[in-house]
């Protein structure tokens, strides 16, 4: 018989993959045991990037989750681990160093054994101090490699990195394919290649299964030398998700590896609990196409995760594009033609900004610069003309090293508009925070909570903490969820029926979210100095009325609600709106 191999469940990413909340902790709490029961699992991924950050969006204390969640792992000896964004650690955006080590810290106490330390470039600068903050917490420090298929991501780039994760102290390595576009060939010999210098370290393969090649992918791994596999369960395994358990672990003992039993009355219960959450609350922002596979996926290396944000942000620039092609008298855009034009230009941007691995946040970063291209081509602008600091500051090496070079026309471009480019390590450009933070909070009476916990989810999620703090993350989510409902529903009834739903007619346009706010006024530029011409234009309702991109990368359009006429715009182009603020007045047509 060949090897022992070991199954994680990536409980977290499958709800992340699929739609844009966590379970509760009532909920968590009800499946761990279940979980445990299942007998197959060495490990649980129980929290980490975005599942903090959308609890608190539901209003929820993800403390305490965390705390929940991992207790009874802990208690039977399976380990727990989170997802780390290395600079950015939870969030989307960078983390100061005092943060960043308080983290690990109050994960330790919650109970969370290993951070999967990542660098969506695959900069070792954004990765090494984690290791050594983790290390120093009592946490086994996983680092971490990002796949993706490119001329520059080869065996020997991938070796020379884990040779420089290992040396710092990362007794782990993960083989992170968060597109599922990794070649099996070249992961194979990469798990051989680490293994053969590196015998006694620990490889954990983690590969989604979007464009279909994760199976084939498991099995290449496993044959040279991976130790544990992630998987998930039924109702969110395949699709965009991760291969079922069932599947991997058939495929594996067939090939005559030493592999654990699944108790499948637990499986199957497991099974019935996660339905019911999706259909108690869950289940209504779960888009369904991310349960479909894609070879689509191939061309373009996007990472299935955020493949449901994409459509929704692809279908509003669309709508914009169709409005402009319409002028023109040509022909407009389906989908599809939209879809298949985003990710060609997807190809084109992704080797002129260096070649950045397509995880978060790059994958949003050049997602977005190729949607904007798209909008401004029509518009007859050309490329690169919309892109905020965000973007620019991947290019700029702001946010580390990528691992190609720059193009020679942005390199241009970011001397004309005075950007600098910078080889500084990122983590040395930002300031210590927690004093700050310390006294946020004694100045508002709140506790820093068990091991500062508190202090660390106000630090870490500012915006998101001081919401779920005042009552307000809760009334914003219920508003929502009551949205979602009515939005199926609605789909559900007949037009006269639907009209009896709806409530009062409102004149101001809000923001949704707080981020960077666009207008596209008939091809007015970002630069407009004055808005006041487009006074007057007439929305039908339902009408795109301007686009937010929140901190996070996503392009979210802002409706008109129930149209009319414009007769006020209160926010300029560009301009760093936040959430509640009225972006403008729109005068409702007569009935």
């Amino acid at each position: 018989m060949k090897k022992r191999i070991q199954f994680s469940l990536v409980y977290r990413d499958m709800w992340q993959s699929s739609g844009k909340f966590q379970p509760r902790k009532d909920q968590l709490e009800r499946i761990a045991p279940v979980i445990i029961d299942m007998g197959c699992f060495a490990r649980v991924e129980t929290n980490g990037g975005a599942f903090e950050q959308v609890n608190l969006l539901a209003g929820e204390n993800p403390n305490a989750a965390v705390r929940a969640f991992c207790k009874p792992f802990n208690e039977v000896g399976i380990k727990t681990h989170m997802l780390d964004r290395g600079l950015n650690a939870l969030r989307m955006y960078p983390v100061p160093d005092d943060v960043r080590r308080l983290m690990y810290r109050v994960k330790h106490a919650q109970g969370v054994d290993i951070p999967r330390i990542f660098c969506g470039l695959n900069d070792v600068r954004n990765i090494i101090p984690s290791i050594k903050w983790a290390a120093e917490a009592g946490m086994t420090p996983q680092g971490t490699l990002c796949i993706t298929t490119s001329p520059i991501h080869t065996v020997e780039y991938y070796s020379n990195i884990a040779d420089q994760l290992i040396e710092a102290g990362a007794p782990e390595i993960c083989l992170k394919d968060m597109a599922g576009i990794g070649q099996p060939a070249m992961l194979g010999a990469l798990t051989k290649a680490i293994k053969t210098k590196h015998p006694d370290i620990i490889i954990q393969y983690h590969g989604h299964s979007g464009p279909g090649l994760s199976m084939a992918s498991i099995l290449e791994v496993c044959n040279n030398g991976a130790d544990i596999i992630d998987t998930a369960i039924e109702p969110l395994s395949w699709g965009k998700v991760h291969p079922d358990i069932i599947s991997v672990q058939s495929m594996l003992k067939n090939e005559g590896f030493d592999v654990p039993e699944i108790n499948m009355n637990a499986y199957m219960q497991a099974r019935s609990l996660t339905q019911e959450f999706i259909d108690e609350w869950l289940g209504y922002f779960i888009n369904p196409a991310n349960k479909h596979m894609s070879s689509l996926l191939l061309g373009c290396g996007l990472p299935g995760g955020m493949m449901g944000s994409m459509m929704a942000d692809m279908g509003g620039i669309r709508n914009v594009i169709n409005g402009i092609l319409r002028g023109k008298g040509e022909k407009e855009l389906s989908m599809d033609d939209m879809l298949v034009k985003l990710f060609d230009e997807v190809a084109y941007v992704w080797p002129r900004v260096g070649y950045p691995p397509l995880v978060t946040p790059f994958s949003q970063y050049v997602k977005n610069i190729a949607l904007m291209n798209l909008l401004t081509l029509t518009q007859g602008k050309g490329r690169f003309v919309m892109m905020d600091d965000s973007m620019w500051g991947m290019i700029l090496g702001k946010s580390g090293k990528v691992p190609g070079t720059i193009d020679p026309e942005l390199i241009a471009l970011a001397e004309k508009q005075g950007r600098k480019f910078t080889d500084d390590d990122p983590h040395t450009l930002l300031p210590d925070a927690l004093d700050g933070f310390r006294e946020e909070m004694q100045k508002n009476g709140w506790e820093a909570g068990p091991d500062d916990e508190e202090l660390f989810e106000l630090a870490m999620h500012p915006e998101q903490y001081r919401n779920y703090k005042s009552g307000q993350a809760k009334k914003n989510f219920l508003v929502d969820l009551q949205k979602a409902k009515d939005a199926r529903l609605g789909s559900q009834l007949t037009p006269e029926q639907l009209a009896a739903l709806k409530h009062a007619k409102a004149d101001a346009i809000v923001a949704p979210l707080g981020g960077h706010l666009y207008y596209e006024f008939g091809g007015a530029s970002e630069c407009a100095p004055c808005l006041e011409p487009f006074i007057g234009q007439h929305y039908k309702e339902g009408d795109t009325f301007c686009y937010i991109q929140a901190k996070w990368g996503e392009i979210v359009p802002v409706p008109s609600d129930l149209g009319g006429k414009l007769v006020e715009v209160t926010a300029r182009q560009g301009a760093n709106v936040r959430r509640g603020d009225i972006l403008g007045w729109i005068e409702r047509d007569k009935d």
